[in-house]
C-alpha cells in the first residue's frame, strides 16, 4: 500500500500549493489551470487504481467504500467546475484532504486488516511507484 500513500503525499502538497496560492492572492483561474492537470495526470489514475484494486477488497456494499466512492464522485464533479472558481478552489482543497486523512488513517486501516496476503502483494505488484512527473509551466505558489 506504500505506492498508495505516495500518491496521496502528492495530493497533500496539491492542497498546499492551492492554499499557499490562495493566500498569496493568486488568479484562481492559474490554480485552477494546475489542479486540473493534476487531476488527470495523477489524482484520476489514482483512482481508477482503487477503484479496481483495491476497494474490491471490501467491496462496493462496505460502509467505507460508499463513502470511498462517494468522495471520488465529488471531487471528479468539482474538478469539472468552471464557474466560481474562487469557491470551487477551496472547496477542493479541503475536501481532497479530507479524502486522503479518511483513506489513510480510516479506510486503509480497514483494507489492511482483512486483507489476504496474496491481496496486499497483488496491490504492490500492479502499483509500484512511479517517478513523480510535476508541471513547472506556472509555478504559482513559490
Amino acid at each position: 500500500m506504500q505506492p498508495i500513500s505516495h500518491d496521496h503525499h502528492h495530493s497533500l502538497l496539491l492542497c498546499w500549493k492551492i492554499r499557499t496560492g490562495i493566500s498569496k492572492g493568486m488568479d484562481p483561474i492559474r490554480i485552477k489551470r494546475y489542479a486540473d492537470w493534476f487531476f488527470e495526470h495523477h489524482i484520476q489514475p489514482h483512482f481508477i487504481i482503487e477503484e479496481n484494486l483495491i476497494f474490491p477488497i471490501l467491496g462496493d456494499q462496505h460502509v467505507l467504500i460508499k463513502k470511498a466512492l462517494h468522495d471520488h464522485k465529488r471531487l471528479r464533479a468539482l474538478f469539472r467546475k468552471t464557474d466560481d472558481l474562487a469557491t470551487t478552489i477551496r472547496s477542493i482543497e479541503k475536501e481532497l484532504a479530507s479524502h486522503i486523512r479518511f483513506e489513510e488513517r480510516i479506510l486503509f486501516n480497514e483494507i489492511q486488516n482483512l486483507a489476504t496476503e496474496e491481496q496486499l502483494q497483488w496491490i504492490s505488484m500492479a502499483h509500484t511507484a512511479e517517478k513523480f512527473q510535476e508541471n513547472t509551466v506556472d509555478i504559482f505558489w513559490e
